[in-house]
């Protein structure tokens, strides 16, 4: 259920609404947008049926949320969200933000060597993995705390903004004491537990796709980050399994513009998980940001071939350099800028 409160709602009003739904047990989300503020009620809806809220001070009308993805939804908020990743990166808004950086981190220098190239070549933030959920266990499984270090010392020499994958909640608190933004993986899409955990921290997440995931199960669980008050959530589509085999995934365009639709959260693309071949990067990218997405993560590494992990999809940092080039003139196609 949401609550429409009326243009000129006092913050007095609007502090009376709050105390008197979380006296029912009720937990109040606010939404404030230009014309409007919104409240959105999460709890048992016999409790919030039963409340005659229409008549609070303030209130212009009630509405239920068919959807069941709520504080997500364009119904709860109708205007897209603009996310602050810090250092004044905004994404949601005009510009298209690029993150970039390898697969994993594998030492200190060459990590703050890709850093500064990427960088130079229009990157905001670092990617890198000091935490990897891999297929086989006998496979590299990142650094952990130092690689943590090793981004932290990339972003001290850049001043890139850090993203980095949180798999376990046990690492929860070392993963924020050193990430600007934490990923949760495919894998943990719907890792339920985790998910409630990190919507309570209030740095922002950037939350990918399961590989076998609808898009309703997409949105539903960033509905499960949003319930616990963090709404500073980043979507991103990294492709699906499907029957064909040619490419590692089937990236699916179609997630973005049909995400933009259902939900005010911004969506990102990762066209190198979404093809696992570098040469398809590009392509892929360029079709991402036509269909509006607000933003790409890419894998980047000065030497593919001796990479730990995903070299088959990492570009080079003259072939990423090329790809930024031909996406500034897509994104100012559609009325974007990179």
């Amino acid at each position: 259920m949401i609550i429409v409160l009326r243009p000129d709602a006092t913050e007095a009003q609007i502090s009376h609404i709050i105390d008197k739904v979380t006296k029912l047990g009720l937990k109040p989300m606010v939404s404030r947008g230009v014309e409007r503020t919104i409240i959105g009620l999460i709890g048992p809806e016999d409790v919030i049926q039963a409340q005659p809220l229409e008549a609070y001070p303030g209130v212009e009308k009630v509405m239920p949320i068919l959807k069941p993805f709520k504080l997500v939804s364009r119904d709860f908020r109708p205007q897209s969200s603009v996310i602050d990743l810090g250092n004044g990166v905004k994404i949601g808004g005009e510009k298209i933000i690029v993150m970039a950086g390898p697969c994993s981190v594998e030492n200190r220098d060459g990590l703050i060597a890709i850093a500064k190239k990427v960088k130079a070549m229009g990157a905001s933030v670092l990617r890198g993995g000091a935490f990897k959920p891999r297929t086989s266990p006998y496979s590299f499984q990142g650094l952990g705390e130092e690689g943590l270090k090793y981004l932290d010392a990339a972003r001290k020499e850049t001043g890139l903004l850090i993203v980095t994958e949180l798999m376990d909640i046990r690492n929860i608190e070392l993963v924020v004491k050193y990430a600007d933004i934490i990923q949760i993986g495919a894998r943990n899409m719907q890792n339920f537990d985790l998910l409630k955990e990190v919507g309570k921290i209030k740095k922002p997440i950037l939350l990918k796709r399961g590989m076998s995931s609808t898009i309703k199960e997409f949105l539903m669980s960033a509905e499960y980050i949003a319930s616990e008050g963090n709404l500073n959530i980043i979507l991103c589509e990294r492709g699906i399994r499907t029957f064909e085999d040619f490419t590692r995934f089937t990236f699916d365009v179609n997630a973005i513009p049909a995400v933009k639709s259902l939900s005010h959260l911004p969506i990102i693309a990762d066209p190198s998980h979404g093809t696992g071949k570098w040469n398809l990067v590009s392509a892929v990218s360029k079709a991402a940001i036509a269909a509006g997405a607000d933003g790409i993560i890419v894998e980047v590494h000065s030497n593919p071939e001796e990479a730990f992990s995903d070299g088959e999809q990492s570009l080079l940092p003259e072939n990423f350099g090329k790809m930024i080039d031909d996406l500034k003139k897509v994104a100012e196609a559609v009325g974007r800028k990179l």
